[in-house]
Order: C-alpha cells, then sequence, then structure tokens
C-alpha cells in the first residue's frame, strides 16, 4: 500500500462492502476487503466473486425523474459509485429497468478492486467481533452473516437475535387512503407515548366483508420458501395474516383485527372488524397495516387489500414479505453515520442495517465508505440532506422509521419530506427529483482542502472499459 494512512477493514464482499471498499480507496485511504468465500460458502451464493448478484439481474427502473430508485441511480452515479459505473458497462436490454449481465457486472467490480493499489483482498471469515486492534472496520455482510459474527453482534447489541424470518407488513402512502371511510382512533382512546389517543387509522368490515376477506387469504397464491429458509423458525410474534386465519373464522377478529374499544364515526356503532394502519415514519407519510405480515404473492396482495374499505385506491410504497434475513434495529443501534452506540469502531453498511434490495444496499455501503474516510482523514462525515434520495433512506434507517416497528424498506418517495402539496402523480415526483439532485449536487460540492494539504484526486481505475471518470468525490 502506498498511503501512509492507517487501513480501513471492510467485512463482506457483496453490493455494499465493493462500494464501501471503492470510496474509501477513491478518498486515499487504504482498506483491507475481508471476503469469507470460498473459505466459507454460504446457502444462496454460486461463486466467490465479489458483489455477485445472487436473486434477479435487475437494478429496478432507471427513471431518475419519475422513481425514486432511477433518482438513487443518478445520485450514485454523480458520486461516483463503482456498482451504478459496473452495472452500466454490463447493461442489458430491459425496457425502462436497469439489468445487467451478472457475471461480466460482478468480474468487473472484482477487477477493479483489485486493481486499486490502496485495496487489499483478504479471504477469510471473520468469526466473530472484528479484532480489537482494528479501530475503523465497516461491516457489510448482508442478509446471510456468518453465523459466528451474527451472535457476536447479538450479544454486545442486546438483541435477541438477528437472523429469523423477517416478517413484513404491507406500507401504504398516506395520501391515498380513503379518510372518507378510514378514521383516525386508538382502542379506548387511549394515548400511547408520543401520541394522542388517535393513533392509529382504523377501516371497517362488515360480517360478510370480513368473511369474504379471510376466504381470499386462505385461497390466495403464496410464495414458498427456498430450501436453505426452511430451518429458520418464524420470528415470536410475527406469524403470517394467512397462517392466523387458517386457525379458524374469528382468529383475526380476536387479534389484529379486533374492533374492540374502537367506533365508526360513520356509523355510531363498532364494526365486525377493523384494519388498523399505525404511522411508520416522522414524517407521517407512510403506514403500516398492523399484524399483515404475509406469504401471499405480490399482485395477490395488491387485489386483496384493495378490497378493505378505506384501502380500495391504495398505494403501496412496500408489500408484505416473510423471508430469512440478518438485519439491525439501526433506529436503536446506530448514529447518524451508521456506528454501532455500543461500539463506535464499527460501521455498518448495506442489507444488514435494514435496507431492501440490491441499489439501497449498495448506496448505504457508499454512504459508510465516505463517512470512514471522512473519520479517518480527521473531518467530520457529513450526511446528505434528507430531501435526496440517499439522504431520505439513510433518514429512515438512522431514525426516521419507528424503532418498535423497523422492518427492511425499498427506497420510495413516500420517505421523502413533503414538497407542494397542490402537486400530484408525476408532477409531484418529478418536483422531488428535480429537488433532489439539486441537493445532491450541493452536498457533492468539494470541500476546502486540509490545511497540510492533504486529499486524494479522484481514482480511475485502468484497464479495459474502465478509462472514464468515475464522478468527483467529498468528504
Amino acid at each position: 500500500m502506498t498511503s501512509s494512512t492507517a487501513a480501513v477493514h471492510v467485512v463482506g464482499g457483496g453490493l455494499a462492502g465493493s462500494e464501501a471498499a471503492w470510496q474509501l480507496a477513491q478518498a486515499g485511504v487504504p482498506v483491507v476487503l475481508h471476503e469469507m468465500r470460498p473459505v466459507r460458502g454460504t446457502d444462496a451464493h454460486q461463486t466467490d466473486s465479489l458483489a455477485e448478484l445472487v436473486c434477479s439481474n435487475s437494478f429496478r427502473s432507471d427513471d431518475a425523474q419519475n422513481n425514486a430508485v432511477g433518482l438513487l441511480h443518478e445520485e450514485m452515479r454523480r458520486a461516483g459509485s463503482l456498482i451504478l459505473a459496473a452495472a452500466d458497462r454490463h447493461k442489458l436490454p430491459a425496457g425502462g429497468a436497469l439489468a445487467v449481465d451478472r457475471h461480466g457486472f460482478s468480474a468487473d467490480v472484482q477487477a477493479a478492486l483489485l486493481e486499486h493499489p490502496l485495496v487489499e483482498l483478504r479471504r477469510e471469515e471473520i468469526a466473530g467481533l472484528p479484532p480489537a486492534d482494528w479501530d475503523s472496520v465497516v461491516v457489510a455482510t448482508g442478509p446471510l452473516t456468518s453465523p459466528a459474527l451474527a451472535e457476536a453482534i447479538a450479544r454486545l447489541t442486546g438483541e435477541d437475535s438477528l437472523a429469523f424470518f423477517d416478517a413484513i407488513a404491507p406500507i401504504v402512502h398516506y395520501d391515498s387512503i380513503d379518510r372518507a371511510i378510514a378514521w383516525k382512533q386508538s382502542r379506548y382512546d387511549k394515548a400511547g407515548p408520543g401520541g394522542d389517543g388517535a393513533d392509529y387509522l382504523n377501516c371497517p368490515l362488515d360480517k360478510q366483508e370480513y368473511d369474504a376477506f379471510v376466504a381470499g387469504l386462505l385461497a390466495g397464491d403464496k410464495s414458498e420458501f427456498k430450501a436453505w429458509e426452511k430451518s429458520t423458525p418464524y420470528f415470536d410474534g410475527c406469524l403470517p395474516i394467512e397462517v392466523m386465519a387458517a386457525r379458524g373464522a374469528d382468529t383475526l377478529r380476536f387479534g389484529p383485527m379486533k374492533p374492540v374499544g374502537l367506533r365508526d364515526p360513520r356509523t355510531g356503532r363498532r364494526p365486525w372488524a377493523v384494519v388498523q394502519l399505525r404511522q411508520d415514519n416522522a414524517l407521517g407519510t407512510l403506514w403500516n397495516i398492523v399484524g399483515f405480515q404475509t406469504k401471499l404473492k405480490h399482485a395477490e396482495q395488491t387485489r386483496l387489500f384493495r378490497t378493505i374499505p378505506g384501502l380500495q385506491k391504495a398505494q403501496f410504497a412496500r408489500l408484505g414479505g416473510l423471508h430469512r434475513n440478518t438485519f439491525l434495529n439501526s433506529p436503536r443501534l446506530l448514529d447518524a453515520t451508521l456506528r454501532l452506540k455500543a461500539m463506535p469502531r464499527l460501521r455498518f453498511a448495506g442489507q444488514i442495517t435494514g435496507c431492501e434490495g440490491y441499489v439501497e444496499s449498495a448506496a448505504v455501503g457508499l454512504l459508510a465508505g465516505r463517512f470512514a474516510a471522512a473519520e479517518r482523514r480527521g473531518r467530520v462525515p457529513a450526511a446528505p440532506p434528507n430531501t435526496t434520495a440517499i439522504g431520505a433512506l439513510l433518514a429512515h434507517i438512522i431514525g426516521g422509521a419507528d424503532a418498535k416497528t423497523f422492518q427492511p424498506m425499498n427506497v420510495n418517495f413516500g420517505l421523502f419530506p413533503p414538497i407542494d402539496a397542490a402537486l400530484r402523480g408525476k408532477e409531484h415526483k418529478q418536483a422531488l427529483a428535480t429537488r433532489a439532485l439539486r441537493d445532491f449536487d450541493q452536498w457533492l460540492t468539494p470541500s476546502p482542502p486540509p490545511s497540510d494539504g492533504g486529499g486524494a484526486a479522484p481514482y480511475a481505475a485502468e484497464g479495459e472499459g474502465r478509462k472514464e471518470p468515475v464522478g468527483h468525490f467529498q468528504i
């Protein structure tokens, strides 16, 4: 290594870890990247390549004006993302989506990192917490974190478990809920912490509507577990709604859909059953359907949940799901720059922080790398504004979400601070995107060099297909 700066260790060579390592090296900070494959394999990976895409080969929409993930693509490109640069070089025809040749993509990312003079790759498992003399570590081990490391993190944070079936309830955009039907009220008007006695949105069902809904749950097309997920138990208290429904016709009506302590203001009576939604982010733009974690396939969820009175025109920021995952309760455990409060030398990145999706994982890796680089160079890490896609995602992870109900989330416009309320549809999305890119460019504006004249020029990996600049850099 050619730098006198002490190395930062990055644990995990997936999308987030690869991006974090690249951002660190681009800032002139040496990196030791630890990847346990092939020394220890996982149940999902097929190769030992860095940034292997284990599921889909799609990075989803590339529309930066009308889609939040497309906007995130553009922000990452402007920030010199290795993951987006490699994706662009290996893209395949996919309409408006950014799909890639998975093998060419992974090989490109790995070659760029191996060619960088400030990156050292070590093929080894970090079994347990990183050694105490590693004073700056980015942990980017993803949803398939090795058992030894997951157990060590769980002991350190006091969480009961990090590996379980992640039962995700659907989340609805607030402005798509019919407020002529749904009303705000807590059961018995009881005010909880921070509440006022009207903390839930309630969607009433009569007996006929309830019976039809239960029948739809039981008959609906459901996802099957992957072979390697079948040995992982359900998380206690998060049974899928269709599993509860199968236990008896009235199970839901005495469970998450119980109507006690509620009165429909349109009739003055208690409904037969009720679906409750609870605020999911500090902005109040997203509301989750309480107790509705499910294995139903997405199309079936959309169809069935729109039969609920008040949700006929619901727009979903996230649909329900159930799969094995490893993630932190980040709003409770991480600080504003993704450091573990219980051990600040550890910084987390990628899906283990509670983001969902390839691009989101890489984006949080980008931030973790930049934060660690700034810290290593003696500067105060500056978070991007929450008006940007990457800033909104970070804000959700570190405190915008409710720690009590925190679940993995894709980037979506519901995470952004509101803009002109008169705008709707595409105009609203485009206004959010325009504001985001303006604010992101301001965040990227290089800060003055330190007094010692330090600061590295952006590095573009040499070699065929990698001669273009990768974007300016600010720490």
